[in-house]
């Protein structure tokens, strides 16, 4: 009986699996359907859990989203691009201290699109030289699109089995080593990301080089209670606390790894809500 269960669970994830694929297809020929419906039409199918209990979306689902990410720009959320603005993040140069401090204290503006217990759809807005600080996605997969501007991003995955070392002192935390996975800018019009749990750069950093703004789809999304908690971390070179011993580094230079040590929510990261102004979801 379990086993027939388990068949039918399947077949109806293929199902969803294969009507996503149609709905890419058949995308352009919806004039009345706006892409961020289209989004959670997908993100719907795609992460919804079976009765069985959740399952990884299959790689070709997964494809099926990044196409449909590919093809967002900024009005396509209800944005308009931000000009750039000027010398803001790049020295005081030509800028009295009170010019400067208010140009750097812009906040970032974050925008609530959707979120349900499979998935959250949000948007950030960054101005020049804003930054989310290092920080992980525990258990989740993660989509980020670039909508317009130019950003920095650092990511880095934890080396398995863990490798931990302890530090001196009564105030020092323990610090673990991880691997650089992706050290590049974005630059829009480019195609989406995506980390996974365990690759693809699941701890990462931004950095607006440009005003810039980025759709994220987080799956599943934050939940403490479930133990996915956002930790923010400080990341040191290798031989900060390797001294020149190479015995943890496989695969790879010494510069491509680091420590992570865990610290608390910095508190430079200024953030504020803003109201998305996008097209309506039709649940």
């Amino acid at each position: 009986m379990l086993s027939k269960f388990h068949k039918a669970s399947d077949k109806a994830r293929r199902f969803l699996e294969n009507k996503a694929t149609l709905f890419v297809r058949n995308l352009t020929m919806t004039k009345n359907t706006s892409k961020v419906q289209a989004l959670y039409d997908l993100c719907n199918a795609t992460f919804t859990p079976s009765p069985s209990g959740a399952s990884p979306p299959s790689s070709q689902a997964l494809q099926n989203l990044c196409s449909l990410l590919d093809t967002f720009g900024p009005a396509d959320v209800g944005l308009k691009e931000e000009l750039s603005d000027d010398d803001r993040g790049h020295g005081i140069f030509g800028l009295n201290q009170l010019n400067r401090v208010a140009r750097w204290a812009q906040p970032i503006t974050f925008l609530d699109v959707y979120e349900c217990d499979s998935f959250t759809m949000c948007i950030f807005c960054f101005p020049t030289s804003a930054i989310i600080p290092l920080h992980d996605h525990p258990e989740m997969t993660v989509f980020s699109k670039v909508l317009y501007g130019s950003m920095h991003v650092k990511a880095y995955d934890w080396v398995e089995p863990a490798q931990v070392q302890e530090r001196k002192g009564p105030s020092s935390f323990p610090v673990r080593l991880a691997k650089l996975s992706v050290d590049k800018v974005l630059t829009a019009p480019c195609g989406t990301t995506v980390l996974y749990p365990k690759s693809g750069g699941n701890l990462h950093c931004f950095t607006a080089l440009t005003p810039c703004a980025v759709l994220d789809i987080l799956s599943p999304p934050y939940k403490e209670e479930a133990g996915r908690k956002c930790s923010y971390y400080h990341d040191y070179p290798y031989s900060t606390f390797s001294a020149g011993n190479g015995s943890f580094v496989r695969n790879g230079k010494e510069e491509d790894y680091a420590w992570l040590e865990q610290i608390e929510t910095p508190d430079d990261l200024y953030m504020r809500q803003g109201k998305y102004a996008g097209p309506a979801i039709q649940f």
